[in-house]
């Protein structure tokens, strides 16, 4: 279903609104209520209702526009680093997400911090996700330099020891809403709370 005027106009609403916020940390209190909002109207308009049916639209790499997770908004209290960009890297074929957070701040050691994980369908717009991977460490020292190309030397099964390691919790795991999916914007509340609207990114050749 395409998407109707009165989404286009409540989408370019909001990201207006969240221009300058950087993620969330710079919004305050009345800025975030007002911003709530704006996400709970435009999900209202929400063009696919049906999400996990459109795997076309859901798989990519997604940048981070705004969230309310304090485990992703902790990163700013790194001392002398600060969070860089912070991906989520859907593939359909396989089912897996990659998470990855960009973390600079000091010249050579801009860092960063992955998690692999695997997700399941419990509705039509749920799914169940399973962490089962993270890798954390110096970007230069595991051969970083975009998420795209980050992700394609993951999905060769290749490791990067000592800094990759698996997820051994049973318990780690969680599900995922997906409330607004177009061509290029999604978001998603999870299990604990938590709110993500992403933008999605142009592939690169």
């Amino acid at each position: 279903m395409p998407e109707s005027a009165p989404a286009i106009s409540k989408k370019a609403e909001l990201l207006g609104a969240l221009a300058g916020k950087n993620r969330g940390l710079l919004a305050n209190e009345l800025e975030k209520v007002a911003l709530l909002a704006s996400i709970a109207q435009l999900e209202d308009l929400n063009p696919t209702p049906q999400p996990l049916a459109r795997p076309d639209l859901l798989a990519g790499n997604w940048r981070l526009l705004y969230t309310t997770s304090k485990d992703l908004l902790g990163f700013d209290r790194l001392p002398l680093l600060q969070p860089g960009q912070i991906y989520q890297c859907i593939h359909s074929n396989n089912a897996r997400i990659y998470n990855i957070a960009e973390i600079v701040g000091v010249p050579f050691l801009e860092s960063l911090v992955t998690v692999v994980a695997t997700y399941s369908p419990l509705s039509e717009r749920r799914v169940n996700v399973k962490f089962q991977r993270s890798i954390v460490g110096l970007q230069r020292l595991v051969s970083y330099r975009n998420p795209q190309e980050f992700v394609r030397q993951l999905e060769t099964g290749k490791h990067f020891p000592p800094f990759d390691f698996p997820i051994e919790d049973r318990d780690r795991q969680g599900w995922l809403e997906i409330t607004y999916l177009d061509e290029d914007l999604r978001i998603g509340r999870g299990n604990n709370g938590s709110l993500f609207v992403l933008t999605k990114e142009k592939e690169k050749r």
